[in-house]
């Protein structure tokens, strides 16, 4: 009798745990959670100790990565703008205008209606802080493309200035930037990581006060070259006889792991971890895959990844993507279905539960909520197609198959020639192109499809150069009239 009893008390619980997980299931669509997306950038999947990596090391992101929700197939863009254009438009770079980090063809078409649009559309403040990279005309920038809170650098990256970032930042590196905060040219003080952390923290902290929704998009510039860290940062690294480069990346990441560990324990000490969703990527492979080791040449750890950034093979595009909700999504679990960039808009919009306009970009990612929702999910195969882009100006047809790749669950096709079966062989190093030939042509008249009806969206591809860059004409004309003002934010 006693052992019924016990019997049927743990089929109560597990019956009660099974209607409380379904009950939160129900308040994922429309729940309107806060959202924190921290992007690092030019981050490789190997680039973290739980990820396998042994010199380098992140006890931050690895304590979120034990308790977060993990996306192990999930996909970007091989380069930056690109990955930030799919984000911000739920569907592929090029059907968003953009195919190159340069020349202008970063710029991100005007008639997309971003993702920071959709969650002001909901209610919730937005702010980014960082990098853009998707247009520095007026028009172009992210306070006019849906962010009520703005402190960024111009370009691809800090000390770009022949690409458009301010020019004082061609000094000094990293350090002490000039940035854009909303209308205003301003001088920061520290290292570029530690800033744009502190302005993140400090608008978050008057949202929270505020009582408003918000969505907070932490787009960092590093660890992309130059390859600079504060001098503590780079100390262990250089002890260990490693060259300067690898020191400095390696310190960046650091960096970045003590600033993700310094955001979670505000909010840890603001008390708004259970309606907070925290979200840790990267926005494209890895740089800086080689260097020396007391003189003589390494290959740093990859996570056994081929190639790296602008690359088309895994290396390349696949990346982090850590989920975490307190108390809501599933700790320490994996989810292994095929993901990517241009799901997160869907994703969001659910969440927030935004209402989209009758007319706008068409949307080719998918929610992600089924997945959050129940980790055991399986849905239907899908075909990803990625194309590093960055073809001489002009010069778009002649591109169709150089540095591409088509992607299954279980397929990755390269260069219209390499078939690599990524379930066996992650590392792809068997070409099984010859043994699967019906793998390849099934493959052919999708990409076929993909690729002539893109080229239409590809409007920045013919247009003149500018000739002067619109954020040194901005920076020129404020110098005059008014100087640069120092700028430094504060939180509790």
């Amino acid at each position: 009798m006693k052992n019924i009893v016990t019997t049927c008390f743990l089929c109560f619980l597990f019956l009660s745990k099974i209607a409380y997980l379904q009950e939160n299931i129900k308040k994922l669509k429309n729940s309107k959670p806060n959202i924190i997306f921290v992007m690092t950038d030019d981050q490789g999947m190997g680039d973290f100790s739980c990820m396998g990596n042994q010199v380098v090391k992140t006890p931050n992101i690895d304590a979120f990565y034990q308790k977060s929700t993990r996306f192990t197939e999930y996909h970007v863009s091989p380069t930056c703008a690109p990955t930030r254009a799919a984000l911000m438009s739920g569907n592929h770079e090029f059907r968003a205008g953009v195919t190159h980090t340069i020349l202008e063809r970063e710029r991100m078409a005007l008639d997309v209606y971003t993702l920071p649009q959709v969650m002001q559309s909901a209610g919730y403040k937005t702010g980014l802080f960082g990098k853009w990279h998707l247009g520095d005309g007026d028009e172009y920038l992210p306070q006019n493309r849906g962010f009520d809170e703005v402190l960024m650098h111009g370009a691809g990256g800090i000390g770009q200035v022949s690409l458009g970032d301010f020019p004082a930042n061609k000094e000094n590196l990293y350090f002490d930037n000039v940035l854009l905060h909303n209308k205003t040219i301003v001088k920061t003080k520290g290292f570029c990581t530690d800033v744009f952390f502190d302005a993140g923290l400090a608008w978050t902290k008057q949202q929270i006060d505020a009582n408003k929704p918000y969505f907070t998009y932490l787009s960092l510039n590093a660890p992309h070259a130059p390859l600079i860290a504060p001098e503590s940062y780079k100390k262990r690294f250089l002890e260990l006889g490693y060259d300067e480069g690898t020191a400095g990346r390696y310190g960046m990441i650091e960096n970045i792991d003590d600033n993700f560990g310094r955001l979670i324990k505000k909010l840890k000490e603001w008390d708004v971890l259970d309606n907070t969703l925290i979200i840790f990527t990267t926005d494209n492979g890895a740089t800086h895959l080689g260097g020396t080791l007391n003189g003589k040449k390494v290959k740093h750890f990859n996570a056994n990844l081929k190639g790296g950034k602008n690359s088309p093979n895994e290396g390349g595009n696949h990346v982090p993507l850590f989920f975490y909700w307190k108390g809501v999504l599933s700790e320490g679990k994996d989810i292994n279905q095929l993901t990517a960039h241009i799901d997160l808009y869907k994703t969001f919009t659910e969440l927030a539960g935004a209402k989209l306009p009758e007319t706008m970009q068409s949307l080719k990612g998918l929610s992600l909520i089924p997945l959050l929702e129940n980790t055991a999910t399986t849905w239907e195969d899908r075909l990803l197609f990625t194309h590093c882009g960055r073809w001489k100006t002009g010069k778009v047809e002649e591109a169709k198959y150089t540095k591409m790749a088509i992607r299954s669950q279980q397929w990755r096709f390269v260069n219209n020639k390499e078939l690599y079966d990524v379930i066996n062989d992650p590392g792809e190093r068997n070409n099984v192109a010859a043994e699967n030939p019906e793998v390849i042509t099934k493959f052919e008249e999708p990409y076929n499809k993909w690729w002539s009806s893109s080229i239409p969206f590809m409007i920045n591809e013919n247009r003149k150069r500018v000739k002067k860059q619109p954020l040194h004409t901005k920076y020129y004309k404020q110098l005059e009239e008014k100087g640069i003002l120092e700028w430094n934010p504060k939180f509790d």
